[in-house]
């Protein structure tokens, strides 16, 4: 397949996934239900938003901060401005293109910080595994109190989690294949890409060297708190919601974040899932898509500004490089 069109399948799917869901949660209510749905978002207390905002805004800036001690050891000196304005980039990005983020994020940093592109990517690459370990950690802590709601989620949405396995399976053994062909290859391509990935490793083993580690522990454990309490805080906005306890509020945590990766930044995917997953605790489907919007609204919406803002002020900020 052409890969121009490859590229372009990959940003237009996901949009369109996106327009698909949002259509379909629309078409399937009744008129009462999309009257409900509108009511509860008008009349949301914006103080929770507020709220749920600056969380989200502390933790963006929280993990430029713990991002500064990955790149220490690669002998750089971040200021921490530059780092939280190329993340919020990096997360205005992912709305376009998913995963575009990463790159952007790693370029903006190489460009006004002057660190390699593949360092600076190699430690992006070392926060994500962080970050899928705090969610293999929360998933494991909601399994425990919330086993039933979300294995029965998990199940109508997973039709065969065998042939799951094994396409990972087949993914990983042609991983390790590929990676022992690149090692000896004398080939100038493969040489290259070689070469390129010993420059992720380096920024990915950043970590090993990290001289603040009591710092960077903390900061991960606020990062995701705070992504926690986000959730929790806007169960205010909504009457129904109101008086779930913290063991339904980590299942929306946890299928919301699955969603987030479904669709351009979740549109659409993200009150769809939150929706579904709150069925589950006896809340109807319009408190639940009120949730869900309210909540996927109002951090997009503040990503947004903040990150366009980011794209503004980065070469204000740095104008004497």
């Amino acid at each position: 397949m052409n890969p121009k069109l490859v590229k372009i399948l990959k940003i237009i799917l996901p949009l369109a996934l996106g327009v698909f869901l949002i259509w379909y949660s629309i078409s399937s209510a009744t008129p009462e239900e999309r009257q409900k749905t509108l009511e509860y978002i008008t009349q949301a207390d914006p103080k929770w938003i507020i709220l749920s905002i600056t969380m989200g805004l502390i933790s963006h800036l929280s993990r430029a901060y713990r991002w500064n001690f990955l790149l220490e050891p690669l002998g750089f000196s971040v200021k921490v401005s530059n780092s939280f304005m190329a993340v919020m980039i990096g997360y205005l990005a992912n709305l376009g293109i998913p995963r575009s983020g990463e790159i952007l994020r790693a370029g903006t940093i190489s460009t006004y910080e002057g660190i390699p592109f593949k360092k600076a990517f190699g430690t992006i690459i070392t926060e994500r595994i962080i970050d899928l370990i705090m969610l293999l950690l929360i998933i494991s802590i909601t399994l425990l109190f919330q086993s039933e709601h979300l294995l029965s989620y998990l199940n109508d949405k997973i039709s065969n989690p065998i042939i799951t396995l094994v396409i990972l399976g087949v993914l990983l053994v042609l991983g390790v294949l590929f990676l022992k062909i690149i090692k000896t290859s004398k080939n100038t391509l493969l040489i290259k890409i070689r070469q390129f990935g010993e420059g992720l490793l380096e920024g990915i083993k950043s970590i090993s060297k990290i001289k603040h580690k009591g710092a960077f522990i903390f900061h991960t454990f606020l990062i995701w708190t705070l992504y926690t309490a986000m959730f929790y805080v806007i169960k205010f906005t909504v009457p129904e919601t109101a008086t779930l306890t913290i063991g339904p509020v980590l299942a929306t945590f946890v299928i919301g974040s699955l969603a987030m990766s479904t669709t351009n930044g979740g549109i659409g995917a993200f009150p769809l899932a939150i929706a579904t997953i709150l069925v589950l605790f006896n809340v109807e489907k319009p408190a639940g898509e009120a949730f869900g919007w309210i909540l996927w609204g109002s951090q997009t919406a503040i990503n947004i500004l903040i990150g366009a803002l980011s794209f503004l002020f980065l070469p204000i900020v740095n104008r004497e490089k």
